[in-house]
């Protein structure tokens, strides 16, 4: 009766750790997935932007927030589309640059970017530098934009 305890818990034991390792596994190429994804879009990111290509907006889920610094958030597509068009219509932003320095999260639903970023003129002279925090959002399209958080690492010029 005692060596078929033990061997039931063993059983048991073993079940629970190859559960417990296959759920790690899943997760983990999960986010791999999710960070892949992430890297893809950061790099047409700016391309979309620089040639005032709408379907930049198609990398936000329909309900994302932008939220600058020192203004409100800016929720929803129509709002994301009408920042876009006043910035690029400014003509002072050409290109950028995102540099993903940490991904946080499982990969399952929702992750979190930390990165920094640079912001070019039409001549390619750095016009600003900072950083931001997105939170990503996976959709039945793949993972999009939903918050995206950033500030400047300079001082505000009045």
């Amino acid at each position: 009766m005692k060596t078929n305890k033990i061997l039931k818990f063993s059983l048991l034991a073993l079940s629970t750790f190859c559960v417990s390792s296959y759920a790690q596994t899943d997760k983990s190429s999960q986010l791999q997935e999710a960070k892949k994804s992430i890297a893809k879009i950061n790099l047409i990111y700016f391309d979309l932007y620089a040639k005032n290509d709408g379907s930049i907006l198609k990398l936000y889920t329909q309900d994302a927030c932008l939220m600058p610094p020192n203004a409100p958030a800016l929720c929803g597509i129509e709002a994301l589309a009408k920042d876009f068009k006043d910035t690029f219509a400014a003509g002072t932003v050409k290109g950028g640059k995102f540099t993903t320095t940490q991904v946080y999260g499982d990969g399952l639903e929702y992750v979190t970017e930390e990165g920094s970023f640079q912001i070019f003129s039409a001549n390619g002279q750095q016009i600003d530098s900072g950083k931001y925090l997105k939170l990503w959002k996976k959709t039945k399209e793949g993972w999009k934009m939903f918050r995206d958080s950033f500030n400047s690492n300079h001082s505000q010029q009045n």
